[in-house]
């Protein structure tokens, strides 16, 4: 039997692929100044005077997805008969995992047993959005559903995501990190580098000094901890840019032979909380460790 994939525009996914592989796409919102937008993986959302805007010093806030959004998408698809497999943003920073959660325990009351499988990935950007990826393939070979939510929580820790930021002080304002790890960034020219763990949390693993030291970082982490390379793809993530993403595909190319190396923008629900010039690599590799 058939089976539909769902993300969330926390995946950060290039729209292009989203189409291309049919995926569905809960929304997150985002205010900034007066504007409530809605990320709609740019269909309608103009991704980079959203970032004009960062760089500009205006700061924006992120809501959750609500139960009612989760709850009618989820029964569009029992009505149809379709089994759902929901590739979730990571629980640990966001409430938006328990709502779906309790949208599928509404519908169990409703409709009885429901063909539901809601996962907490526990990554965010696109290093949810590279599990997500290489989740369609395993579809696209035939995986069944049960054989592909199998194959999910036997690896998705084994995603990884390098990141540094330009000013930590907004992962601390959306409450992504705490007031420990925002002290970090209060030092002269420090460029925090963070990963997610084991929890799905983020979480700060050196400080370096200037850009260039940060990036070589993120590239010499990303090698030291891949697994077959050339069997996954990376992607690189960033918030306005490109140039020094694009340095970073080149680093990698330089040393290994990845699969493929895409690189794309942040969608805006996550650079409102790293702000402008964050940039990252997602890859896969060893078991991640606490």
């Amino acid at each position: 039997m058939s089976y539909q994939i769902i993300t969330d525009s926390c995946s950060d996914l290039p729209l292009e692929l989203v189409d291309a592989y049919k995926l569905d796409v809960f929304n997150f919102t985002i205010r900034i100044g007066d504007e409530e937008l809605i990320d709609d993986m740019g269909k309608s959302f103009d991704k980079q005077a959203f970032f004009l805007r960062l760089k500009n010093g205006e700061t924006a806030s992120t809501s959750q997805i609500n139960m009612h959004a989760y709850l009618e998408k989820f029964k569009a698809y029992v009505e149809k008969g379709i089994p759902i497999i929901y590739l979730a943003f990571s629980s640990a920073l966001t409430g938006s995992f328990n709502s779906a959660i309790q949208a599928k325990k509404m519908l169990e009351r409703d409709y009885g047993e429901v063909d539901i499988d809601i996962i907490d990935t526990k990554a965010a950007s696109l290093g949810q959005g590279l599990l997500v990826y290489e989740a369609v393939q395993k579809k696209k070979e035939g995986y069944s559903k049960s054989e592909l939510r199998e194959w999910v929580e036997q690896n998705k820790l084994n995603y990884h995501s390098f990141v540094t930021v330009e000013d930590i002080k907004h992962l601390h304002r959306g409450g992504r990190i705490s007031s420990t790890a925002a002290a970090v960034g209060s030092l002269l020219n420090v460029k925090p580098i963070l990963v997610m763990d084991t929890e799905g949390k983020l979480v700060p693993i050196a400080k370096l000094r200037g850009k260039k030291k940060s990036i070589n970082y993120l590239v010499n982490q990303t090698i030291k901890h891949l697994v077959n390379p050339e069997e996954h793809s990376i992607f690189i993530g960033h918030v306005g840019v490109p140039d020094e993403a694009e340095l970073i595909r080149n680093k990698i190319s330089e040393r290994v032979n990845p699969k493929e190396i895409h690189i794309s923008s942040y969608g805006p629900t996550i650079a409102s909380h790293t702000g402008f010039g964050s940039i990252s690599v997602f890859s896969y590799g060893e078991k991640r460790k606490d």
